[in-house]
């Protein structure tokens, strides 16, 4: 009795599930919670060198890889520096959780080709407005994320020491 109302999902539902639960963002949703965002999700190609966004643009959307790989870097005068290459299973763009924000480096393909699924900024928040339980468990996820970061920095730091002043990176608090 209880399977006739429990919902079925389609083979490819099913395939982008799993293909979500690899993205840490998205690791703690149930495939129900994930079926929410399936309306709003669509995908994107790129060729190499192509620019997905520049430093300073608005925070609009979210970006998982598919297929391919995206340089994440920073401008630093004429010069790029490249932070970390993205591979399938990966998101990024993550800033786009928060209201107001604008991009922290540049994503480009470094690929042949890319296929990102995009999620707006917009359809997320709409999402957590109705299911704040969805929106608690992403931001826990991006709390989780930015806490490694910020201890891959210390790491970094402490084997770099005196390389540049940690201090200037609470000036602005």
């Amino acid at each position: 009795m209880w399977k006739l109302f429990r919902k079925t999902y389609t083979d490819e539902e099913r395939e982008t599930f799993e293909f979500l639960s690899e993205i840490k963002l998205f690791e703690r949703l149930t495939e129900k919670e994930m079926h929410l965002f399936l309306p709003y999700m669509y995908t994107r190609n790129y060729k190499v060198n192509e620019a997905v966004f520049f430093r300073n643009d608005p925070s609009r959307a979210l970006y998982l890889v598919k297929e391919g790989r995206v340089a994440l870097s920073l401008d630093i005068e004429d010069k790029f520096e490249v932070l970390t290459n993205l591979k399938r299973g990966q998101h990024f763009g993550d800033n786009t959780l928060l209201l107001h924000s604008r991009r922290l480096y540049n994503a480009v393909v470094r690929s042949e080709k890319a296929v990102l699924i995009v999620l707006p900024q917009v359809s997320i928040y709409e999402i957590f407005e109705e299911h704040p339980a969805i929106k608690a468990k992403m931001m826990t996820s991006l709390a989780e994320q930015y806490n490694e970061y910020t201890r891959n920095l210390f790491r970094a730091y402490k084997a770099t020491f005196g390389f540049f002043n940690l201090g200037q990176a609470y000036l602005n608090s």
